[in-house]
């Protein structure tokens, strides 16, 4: 009883620790406040830090109500090694949602927060509108398709999917559903990506010739130490959070947000960027429901076999677009996108935005009769497309094709040679080996991809 009192109350404190007055606006508890058949009702899948910062972001919001949370890990923490840090999980995220609606809960309109460790059960309930997926990249496509095909509306962080035939599933459930999908590229709904954007869609940099798509460098080693756990912590599911993926020896070192690393359960700094920048890359070009047309892996480079991880460290996917434009996506350029055309150039970043011509980039500057879709707020978008049934600004096929090089740069890569690609009908010209490679999907039992 002492043991199970003394962890009852460090989620108390916890949950008090992370629910700051940050995630605590006026609006939520104001007299002005929707009623709750007028807020959008949400459950988040997912609540490592990527999560919980979503959550945080969702209480933040006067028209939304989150309903239930789910992960297959009860309690966790950044800083597993310190034995300090922030907590993650479902019991945290229980928790901070009803400390944030405290007041609700006392007048009678709140009811409280459930908590799951199966996404299933939350994507069942009759009194969600949509789902959040925040869940490593080996869980979107699951995640994602029960809450479609529940009938609810779906953000997925990107990549949305971890293999390429999910994606093409994705896509075709909702239009199917006739769902809203916002991917979480929220670099769409910042105003320096939009600009640089429009430089490109007006032609102000001429043709376009060369795009570098500049992405991290993967890891070689373990980001902390790999004997710092072994056996997998209290409170985790860890043969669920595997999942439809191989079940890997558990090792801290490549668990959380380290998971990326190993491709059993993302695709390294490749895919855990790509659909960042190269997103952009897209935009400008005028390709978000295309893509290239040859596909190329050169000068790739591994962990030491005494590594936990696999995920290349360095690598370059080269690829042709219609109209002659090469692309190269590479840990090796400078990180952001550049275009390169027969009068300039512009290139951006998080951090930047940089033209051969600086008055194309101020904001007020008239770029031409070619307006790029306009947010400001990448949640509060998917928010809006609920309410009034409109497309996002990431809608589903954006994300699938702004990641699709990468999973064609994955297969170039295996089979050591040149692909040409057909965007219309996403197949591998020519050479069914690499097609069927592309396409395959070898999930562990009982899961199935139907």
């Amino acid at each position: 009883m002492a043991v199970k009192t003394s962890r009852r109350r460090f989620l108390e404190r916890s949950a008090a620790a992370i629910t700051t007055t940050s995630f605590l606006p006026g609006s939520v508890f104001s007299e002005d406040r929707p009623s709750a058949s007028e807020r959008v009702s949400v459950g988040v899948v997912g609540l490592g830090a990527n999560g919980s910062r979503t959550l945080g972001n969702l209480l933040n919001r006067a028209d939304v109500q989150v309903l239930a949370v789910c992960d297959v890990h009860e309690l966790h923490h950044r800083d597993k090694q310190a034995g300090e840090g922030r907590a993650f999980g479902r019991e945290p995220a229980r928790l901070q949602v009803d400390s944030s609606y405290a007041k609700e809960t006392k007048s009678g309109h709140y009811r409280g927060c459930d908590a799951y460790a199966d996404y299933r059960e939350l994507c069942a309930r009759e009194d969600i509108d949509a789902v959040f997926v925040a869940t490593p990249d080996h869980w979107h496509a699951l995640c994602t398709l029960e809450a479609l095909r529940a009938g609810k509306d779906v953000y997925c962080e990107k990549p949305i999917t971890h293999l390429f035939a999910e994606g093409q599933m994705v896509c075709r459930e909702v239009a199917k559903q006739n769902a809203i999908f916002q991917t979480g590229s929220q670099q769409r709904s910042e105003i320096r990506f939009r600009i640089a954007a429009e430089v490109v869609l007006n032609g102000l940099i001429g043709k376009v010739h060369t795009v570098e798509v500049g992405l991290p460098t993967g890891p070689k080693l373990a980001l902390v130490k790999p004997s710092s756990a072994t056996e997998h912590p209290a409170g985790l599911d860890y043969d669920f959070w595997c999942g439809p993926s191989p079940v890997e020896p558990y090792i801290f070192a490549r668990h959380h947000r380290n998971w990326r690393w190993h491709l059993s359960y993302g695709g390294g700094q490749i895919m855990d960027w790509i659909g960042h920048h190269n997103d952009i890359a897209h935009w400008g070009l005028g390709m978000d429901t295309s893509g290239p047309e040859t596909v190329e892996s050169v000068g790739w480079t591994y962990p030491p076999e005494s590594s936990v991880y696999n995920a290349p460290v360095d690598y370059e996917v080269l690829c042709t677009y219609p109209g002659g434009i090469t692309s190269s996506i590479s840990n090796r350029h400078q990180m952001g996108t550049k275009w390169i055309g027969e009068e300039g150039w512009v290139s951006v970043s998080r951090g930047n935005l940089a033209a051969s011509n600086r008055q194309w980039i101020v904001e007020k500057f008239d770029r031409g009769p070619v307006k790029a879709y306009q947010s400001l707020d990448h949640l509060g978008n998917f928010i809006e497309g609920i309410q009034q049934r409109k497309p996002c600004i990431a809608p589903a096929e954006t994300g699938h094709r702004s990641v699709t090089p990468g999973h064609l740069g994955f297969v170039s890569e295996a089979l050591g040679r040149k692909l040409n690609w057909d965007p219309a009908a996403e197949t591998i010209v020519d050479d069914p080996e690499a097609d069927q490679l592309l396409k395959s999907i070898d999930y562990r039992s009982p899961w199935e991809l139907t």
